[in-house]
Protein backbone atom coordinates (compact mmCIF):
# COMPACT_ATOMS: atom_id res chain seq x y z
CA UNK A 1 0.00 0.00 0.00
CA UNK A 2 2.80 2.43 0.83
CA UNK A 3 4.42 1.68 -2.48
CA UNK A 4 1.40 3.13 -4.34
CA UNK A 5 1.27 6.28 -2.20
CA UNK A 6 3.20 8.52 -4.61
CA UNK A 7 2.52 12.23 -5.06
CA UNK A 8 1.75 12.92 -8.71
CA UNK A 9 3.58 15.73 -10.46
CA UNK A 10 1.51 18.64 -11.65
CA UNK A 11 1.09 19.07 -15.37
CA UNK A 12 0.21 22.72 -14.78
CA UNK A 13 3.52 23.48 -13.13
CA UNK A 14 5.71 21.66 -15.59
CA UNK A 15 4.29 22.99 -18.86
CA UNK A 16 1.61 25.61 -18.26
CA UNK A 17 3.55 28.20 -16.25
CA UNK A 18 6.63 28.35 -18.52
CA UNK A 19 4.36 28.55 -21.57
CA UNK A 20 2.23 31.24 -19.95
CA UNK A 21 5.34 33.23 -19.02
CA UNK A 22 6.63 32.99 -22.58
CA UNK A 23 3.29 34.11 -23.99
CA UNK A 24 2.87 37.06 -21.63
CA UNK A 25 6.39 38.36 -21.99
CA UNK A 26 6.28 37.95 -25.77
CA UNK A 27 3.18 40.15 -25.90
CA UNK A 28 4.88 42.75 -23.70
CA UNK A 29 8.04 42.70 -25.79
CA UNK A 30 5.98 42.97 -28.98
CA UNK A 31 4.42 46.11 -27.50
CA UNK A 32 7.90 47.42 -26.68
CA UNK A 33 8.98 46.81 -30.26
CA UNK A 34 5.93 48.62 -31.59
CA UNK A 35 6.59 51.52 -29.22
CA UNK A 36 10.19 51.83 -30.43
CA UNK A 37 8.97 51.74 -34.03
CA UNK A 38 6.31 54.38 -33.32
CA UNK A 39 8.73 56.62 -31.46
CA UNK A 40 11.28 56.54 -34.26
CA UNK A 41 8.60 57.28 -36.84
CA UNK A 42 7.43 60.23 -34.73
CA UNK A 43 11.00 61.53 -34.75
CA UNK A 44 11.27 60.93 -38.49
CA UNK A 45 11.53 64.64 -39.33
CA UNK A 46 14.76 64.87 -37.38
CA UNK A 47 16.14 61.57 -38.69
CA UNK A 48 15.33 62.17 -42.38
CA UNK A 49 18.02 64.81 -42.71
CA UNK A 50 20.68 62.22 -41.82
CA UNK A 51 19.55 58.99 -43.50
CA UNK A 52 16.64 59.96 -45.75
CA UNK A 53 12.99 58.89 -45.63
CA UNK A 54 13.61 55.28 -46.55
CA UNK A 55 16.51 55.04 -44.08
CA UNK A 56 14.34 56.39 -41.27
CA UNK A 57 11.63 53.82 -42.02
CA UNK A 58 14.16 50.99 -42.24
CA UNK A 59 15.87 52.10 -39.03
CA UNK A 60 12.54 52.21 -37.17
CA UNK A 61 11.65 48.72 -38.41
CA UNK A 62 15.09 47.32 -37.58
CA UNK A 63 15.18 48.70 -34.04
CA UNK A 64 11.59 47.61 -33.35
CA UNK A 65 12.37 44.04 -34.39
CA UNK A 66 15.73 44.14 -32.55
CA UNK A 67 14.01 45.24 -29.33
CA UNK A 68 11.62 42.28 -29.50
CA UNK A 69 14.37 39.80 -30.38
CA UNK A 70 16.82 40.93 -27.70
CA UNK A 71 14.21 40.95 -24.95
CA UNK A 72 12.89 37.53 -25.98
CA UNK A 73 16.27 35.85 -26.28
CA UNK A 74 17.85 37.28 -23.16
CA UNK A 75 14.83 37.44 -20.84
CA UNK A 76 11.99 35.16 -21.90
CA UNK A 77 13.83 32.02 -22.99
CA UNK A 78 16.08 31.73 -19.88
CA UNK A 79 13.20 32.51 -17.52
CA UNK A 80 10.98 29.85 -19.11
CA UNK A 81 13.81 27.31 -18.97
CA UNK A 82 14.50 28.03 -15.29
CA UNK A 83 10.80 27.77 -14.43
CA UNK A 84 10.53 24.47 -16.33
CA UNK A 85 13.59 23.06 -14.53
CA UNK A 86 12.17 24.16 -11.17
CA UNK A 87 9.03 22.09 -11.68
CA UNK A 88 10.81 19.21 -13.43
CA UNK A 89 13.38 18.42 -10.73
CA UNK A 90 12.20 16.75 -7.53
CA UNK A 91 14.03 19.16 -5.23
CA UNK A 92 16.29 22.06 -6.11
CA UNK A 93 16.60 23.69 -2.71
CA UNK A 94 15.64 20.80 -0.41
CA UNK A 95 13.30 23.02 1.58
CA UNK A 96 9.80 22.37 2.79
CA UNK A 97 8.54 25.55 1.10
CA UNK A 98 9.59 24.28 -2.34
CA UNK A 99 7.62 21.07 -1.86
CA UNK A 100 4.53 23.00 -0.79
CA UNK A 101 4.76 25.38 -3.73
CA UNK A 102 5.07 22.53 -6.21
CA UNK A 103 1.97 20.80 -4.86
CA UNK A 104 -0.05 24.03 -4.93
CA UNK A 105 0.97 24.98 -8.45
Amino acid sequence: MERNNVLLTSFWGKWFYPTWLGYETSIRFYDYGQSVYGYLLAQQDQIVTYVGAFGAEAMALFFGVATFAICSVFLTVPACFILYKFFESPSLTSTLLEGKLKTIF
